[in-house]
């Protein structure tokens, strides 16, 4: 069992007060690059020599890596005290970012920013328990409030910014914009972030190996599947050694004592329902911020920053959704309020079938708006729900899980986004704007049916589920 931090007095107030700006930073530049990459893709995609569905690769790869190491992120810490790691994810993120901007091959672009992800894994866990250990429980909500408001404003300027930069500058820019933030944030963590440690448990390195391998060798076959670069005996024997490991991995979860997940957690039916059912809507709406330049720019002719600007209202939505979100939830419970939002949000997703050429684009704007609304509410009441019947004591393992969770399915969903249009687009007529409309409009159309599917998993919960966490904890950010 872990004890008290073993070392580092608490911060001076100077400290306190610089610290939540060094840690919103990181989390800046780790939530900036889920989403900064997305408008740029056909620009990318052309000036490597591939196409733009085969990039699906490299946004998928850096969510996959955060999924995989976000795991052993608290463990790192509290053995090697969180200055060090928290540098060292810096460190690794900025070098990762510099390379991905060296790269001009598909493959090795993908292997930069699996590197990048494995930086970005560890500095939002490892900044958020800086913080806790840092502020008294008076402070500290409004320390969380704080650094948490990159998570919402980076995906909102990710877009405009990452068409605006393959616009007017070089699609490079995009990667090495991270490097001087990242230098000047990497000598201010090491001069001003207090150093904790804690004893620590086993890792459990035999998990790590099952749970990491099993997931990689997964997004392998979900990415190389459709792109007929393997027979389908072989697709079918990755696949199958895929599931044997993360099904191993399972067997062994439940028969060692510090497992890497604590899976034993979904034993409870309130973070059962939420983890579950957040995996499924992610899976399905996890690859829109893929498909939309697409559609966008390749199919309707838009600029990278036109596309940008109309991918913005989502994120402007889901901002301001956040002032009700909570009074909604009190008012109609969890489970009313998953069941009849997971509805309404797969119709708009389905919606967006029906964008071409000659939709207006306050239209687009306004439809993007209300998407962005109901994901928006989606994702935090997936989120709160999650902790509601979880105790103090299990509340880092039920993180770990959650986040592992959230980052895998963004992964997949972008893959299966991908996979979905180049079922129905034949790879000769992929360059042809007609035809791409024609392939994402299904693509749509099927993930909107597939987000169906957590339904059935929200309908598993009761009418008073997390009933005292809407009552007891405030609900900041989702």
């Amino acid at each position: 069992m872990t004890t008290k931090a073993l070392t580092s007095a608490t911060p001076s107030p100077a400290i306190r007060r610089v610290l939540p700006w060094l840690v919103a930073v990181a989390f800046f530049m780790e939530s900036l690059d889920t989403t900064i990459l997305n408008t740029a893709v056909p620009i990318v995609a052309k000036a490597i020599g591939t196409t733009p569905l085969s990039m699906k690769a490299v946004l998928a790869s850096y969510t996959l890596s955060l999924a995989v190491f976000i795991p052993v992120s608290g463990w790192m810490a509290d053995r090697f005290g969180t200055r060090c790691v928290f540098a060292s994810a810096i460190g690794i993120f900025t070098f990762g970012s510099l390379l991905c901007g060296l790269m001009s091959n598909i493959h090795l672009l993908v292997a930069c920013r699996v590197l990048q992800g494995c930086g970005g894994a560890m500095m939002v866990p490892v900044g958020r328990l800086t913080l806790v250990r840092s502020f008294p429980r008076s402070e500290l909500i409004r320390a969380m409030s704080f650094v948490a408001i990159p998570a919402l404003v980076a995906p909102m300027l990710g877009p405009a910014a990452g068409g605006f930069i393959v616009s007017y500058f070089h699609w490079r820019a995009i990667f090495f914009l991270n490097v001087p933030v990242g230098i000047a944030g990497l000598v201010l963590v090491w001069m001003k972030l207090p150093d904790y440690r804690e004893r620590t448990r086993p890792l459990d390195i035999e998990g790590l190996i099952l749970f990491g391998a099993g997931l990689a060798l997964l997004s392998y076959v979900l990415e190389v599947f459709g792109e007929h670069a393997l027979s389908a005996p072989e697709i079918l024997g990755l696949l199958f050694v895929s599931i044997a490991l993360l099904f191993g991995y399972g067997v062994h979860a439940e028969r060692t004592r510090w497992p890497l997940l604590r899976l034993g957690l979904f034993r409870i039916r309130s973070f059962a329902a939420a983890v579950g059912g957040g995996f499924f809507t992610r899976l399905g709406i996890g690859g829109v911020p893929f498909l939309l330049p697409l559609l966008y720019q390749v199919g309707l002719g838009f600029s990278p920053v036109q596309s940008g600007l109309l991918i913005m209202p989502q994120a402007a939505a889901a901002m301001s959704t956040k002032i009700v979100i909570r009074q909604v939830l009190e008012r109609f419970g969890y489970r009313t309020v998953l069941i009849g939002n997971t509805l309404l949000m797969s119709v708009f997703l389905m919606l967006f079938a029906a964008i071409g050429t000659g939709t207006p684009v306050w239209l687009i704007v306004l439809q993007a708006f209300c998407y962005g609304g109901l994901t928006s509410t989606q994702y935090t009441s997936m989120n709160t729900l999650a902790y509601a019947d979880v105790s103090p004591a299990k509340a880092s393992a039920a993180s770990s899980i959650a986040s592992t969770s959230q980052q895998l399915s963004i992964s997949f969903g972008v893959a299966i986004a991908g996979l979905a249009t180049m079922f129905f687009v034949p790879p000769a007529a992929r360059s042809s704007p007609i035809e791409m409309i024609h392939g994402l409009h299904h693509a749509f159309l099927a993930l909107g049916l597939f987000t169906l599917l957590s339904t059935a998993v929200f309908s598993r919960l009761k009418r008073e589920d997390g009933a005292d966490e809407t009552r007891q904890k405030d609900i900041h950010l989702g």
